[in-house]
């Protein structure tokens, strides 16, 4: 039995078998320090009750300037540096990097487009951009269904939302993909430049012509007197298009492959459609879009469980470690589309939770069912052990699914 005080040191498999991990830090301390893959000194909570507690814990900030100087110093104090950072600041100053009361007025302020009611107007549009996708994937026999299907349906969707024109979403996905996985600092520099260099080019054209979308609103918004500045403006678009296509991206596939690899799911799921919204749940439970969540950082000494973690030290957060908590969830590693809904913790919790929450649950109800309803004989086109996860412990996505169609 190794010493449960002593730093964890985290590899490959925080991302290619993270459920085996968490189940390990589980059975040995929930909240435990780390040795992250960059080298630096973490704390790693992998427990459902420490998870929810901290997540909603006031003594945990996120405020990204203090967040990146106290980045800079540990990692200065670990030998390394994080170099130049032109462009980066621009994206950092959005809702879930930063604290009360700028946290409350920024929410305020883009929050009443993602209500229930707001997102259920955007069913018929979601449909139709699902059946076009289903109809170019009808001529196949068989397509990596992230290529296909699951990446382009939220895309499409946070673009028109925002108002950004099809012909200029082509880098998205590159830049996307570039910032969230764990790449070189150049890399990361040159990714963050090109998408705050096209942000703030797109702004200044809706300011001067403003046109019907969501990013036309937040720019000439006014709440109170209130307004966006322009690096608000800029962190803010940055968050609802990485977020809003990313977290869904991953819902779609990775319930997808839930369903495939669990084929009496995936029959029950069949014989009673009526499911499907209590399913959407379980597959956030069971092998949800996001690892680690964003990083919080401790303002004082905090004491959770037995351990106490010293103030100025980062924490990481695991929603999928959480929601596969035994003590929360029984027989937590079991998919189960009947399974009572509610309770996990895949979107967050407290203050922070994730906005777009209503959309992703409604993208991904129209495309899963459609999908299996337009596709029976849908299955994995190789071995499932072959698939590999992204180089990301933020999102917990694939790199490829490829399926026949059947």
């Amino acid at each position: 039995m190794p010493v449960v005080d002593e730093p964890v040191r985290l590899g490959d498999d925080i991302i290619q078998d993270p459920h085996a991990l968490y189940r390990v830090l589980r059975a040995e301390r929930p909240v435990r320090p780390a040795i992250a893959r960059h080298g630096l000194r973490m704390w790693l909570v992998s427990g459902y009750a420490e998870a929810k507690a901290l997540l909603a814990d006031p003594r945990l900030r996120k405020d990204a300037d203090r967040a990146h100087a106290l980045f800079e110093k540990r990692l200065a104090a670990a030998g390394g540096s994080a170099g130049p950072d032109p462009s980066g600041s621009l994206l950092r100053r959005h809702l879930l990097n930063t604290d009360p009361p700028d946290h409350t007025r920024l929410r305020k302020l883009v929050g009443k487009a993602f209500t229930a009611r707001t997102v259920a107007r955007l069913r018929p549009r979601i449909e139709r951009i699902t059946d076009e996708l289903l109809d170019a994937m009808a001529v196949q026999a068989r397509v990596d269904l992230l290529d296909a299907f699951a990446y382009p349906l939220p895309i499409t969707v946070i673009c028109e939302l925002l108002g950004i024109p099809e012909q200029e979403r082509g880098e998205f996905r590159e830049w996307s993909a570039t910032l969230l996985n764990s790449g070189s600092d150049e890399s990361l520099h040159q990714a963050a430049g090109a998408m705050a260099g096209y942000l703030t080019g797109l702004i200044e054209a809706k300011r001067a012509v403003p046109t019907q979308d969501l990013l036309s609103d937040l720019v000439h918004v006014s709440a109170e007197g209130d307004q966006l500045s322009h690096q608000e403006l800029v962190a803010m678009a940055f968050l609802l298009l990485v977020a809003g296509h990313e977290t869904t991206v991953n819902l779609i596939a990775n319930s997808v492959l839930s369903l495939l690899r669990h084929p009496d799911q995936l029959r029950l799921l069949r014989s009673d459609p009526s499911l499907l919204p209590g399913a959407i749940e379980e597959f956030l439970r069971f092998d949800g879009p996001i690892n680690i969540a964003t990083l919080r950082f401790t303002a004082e000494p905090v004491r959770i469980g037995d351990a106490e973690i010293p103030a100025g030290e980062f924490v990481m957060i695991s929603l999928i470690g959480a929601n596969r908590d035994g003590l929360r969830f029984a027989d937590p590693d079991r998919l189960d589309v009947t399974r009572p809904a509610g309770g996990h913790l895949a979107f967050g919790h407290g203050i922070h939770y994730c906005v777009g929450a209503p959309l992703a649950r409604l993208e991904a109800e129209v495309a899963l069912g459609r999908l299996l309803g337009r596709f029976p004989g849908i299955g994995l086109d190789g071995d499932p052990g072959e698939l590999r996860w992204r180089e990301s412990t933020l999102v917990h996505g694939l790199d490829t699914l490829p399926v026949v169609l059947g």
